[in-house]
């Protein structure tokens, strides 16, 4: 693999880790910045709906640009966002901060895939892309846990001062490895991109994903929270369950994969999202005793994650068959898709803590990972009845 695409996967890494460092920093910056935890909870919802917007909206008014100076204006966007962050006087300034990165990340995550299949021969291309998002896969085992320890230790201003320079090496290496020619495909218009939010069922399958992503947010955004309050882990631990979350999400991430592979997106869907949904509200019971805790935040881990590939596989085969002029940009609203639901999920977790108990965001968000199940079913049910017209017309 050419070493431009290496720099494209620290990237990767550097973005993954600013996402998700968060949900172990919750604790230290409600503390610091003396707000309350559904306040520090919308650091996660506001910088989930700046990807959601800049995925779609973003990639479409910056289609003319050259990859290589957009990647590099991406980036730097990027490393200000988190400079900012590391700056911030108090929580308004952080806010911003937040929501100017996750404008960055949702445009990269977009443009990536397409560069890194330029940078490779064709037989190469999913191999290309495969490797660019290990980099977030890698960010969920290593830089979460790490930055959290880094926060915890150092101060959360530190953790986002490292990410920074992460930021900067990899801008460094894109202007330094990635070509300057690279082919450019014709640029999506918004006006194509609305055609494809007027199919249902894409919209269905856009729902799934937020509604089944989002309820495991309910809860995973406060989940160092309820570690620390509910559990009784002392601070300095939680780094080390969040590496043990992060193994446990790479390996259901590609255990997900090869599931719906074998029994199709809609099969192993349904199953994960009821094991979800069970697992969600068993930690409800499990919160309050250590080790019961432990062992229930590693099997959420597997299963909260191993719904992304079964979930962006379908999503590419509806369009497939509904929007065949506009497949790429179906899946990136998918993408948006996933932090709408994140967005979503912090927002209710917030007003559950607000409102009820820190533990209530479990149960709650294992309901709604049940709604996501009847709207699969129902998607699936949409297929049968699809495929059997199609069968009589052949007739």
């Amino acid at each position: 693999m050419p070493l431009a695409l290496w720099a494209l996967t620290l990237s990767a890494f550097a973005i993954g880790t600013t996402e998700f460092v968060i949900v172990g920093l919750i604790p230290t910056i409600a503390n610091d910045l003396s707000v309350n935890l559904p306040s520090a909870g919308l650091l996660v919802s506001l910088y989930a709906l700046g990807v959601a917007i800049g995925a779609p909206v973003l990639t479409a008014l910056t289609g003319a640009l050259n990859r290589k100076w957009l990647l590099i204006g991406l980036m730097s966007l990027f490393i200000l966002g988190n400079m900012l962050a590391w700056a911030a006087p108090g929580y308004n300034s952080l806010i911003v901060a937040r929501i100017l990165t996750g404008l960055a990340h949702g445009v990269f995550f977009s443009i990536g895939s397409t560069i890194a299949t330029r940078l490779v021969p064709k037989e190469k291309e999913a191999s290309a892309i495969a490797l660019m998002f290990t980099g977030l896969t890698v960010a969920l085992v290593t830089g979460v846990p790490l930055g959290t320890w880094i926060g915890q230790h150092f101060g959360w201003r530190a953790t986002f001062l490292v990410v920074s320079a992460l930021g900067l090496v990899s801008m460094i290496g894109s202007a330094i490895l990635v070509p300057n020619n690279l082919k450019q495909s014709p640029s999506a218009s918004l006006v194509k991109q609305m055609s494809v939010l007027v199919k249902p069922r894409l919209l269905l399958v856009y729902a799934m994903t937020a509604v089944g992503y989002g309820g495991t947010f309910v809860a995973f955004t406060f989940l160092a929270s309820i570690l620390e309050s509910v559990s009784g882990f002392p601070s300095s631990a939680i780094g080390l369950i969040m590496l043990v979350y992060g193994v446990s999400v790479a390996i259901g991430n590609i255990w997900g994969g090869k599931m719906a592979d074998r029994i199709g997106p809609v099969s192993a869907l349904s199953y994960i999202f009821l094991a979800l949904a069970v697992v969600l509200v068993l930690f409800y019971f499990t919160a309050p005793y250590p080790w019961l805790a432990l062992l229930t935040v590693l099997v959420w881990g597997a299963f909260a994650f191993g719904n992304v590939p079964g979930l962006q596989v379908y999503v590419v085969q509806i369009a497939e068959r509904e929007t065949p002029h506009a497949v790429d940009v179906a899946s990136g609203l998918n993408i948006a898709a996933f932090n709408v639901g994140i967005a979503l999920g912090a927002l209710i977790g917030g007003h559950i803590v607000d409102q009820y108990r820190l533990i209530d965001t479990a149960w709650v968000g294992g309901v709604i990972v049940l709604v996501a199940l009847v709207l699969t079913r129902f998607s699936g049910y949409l297929d049968k009845k699809d495929r059997f017209a199609v069968q009589l017309n052949n007739v």
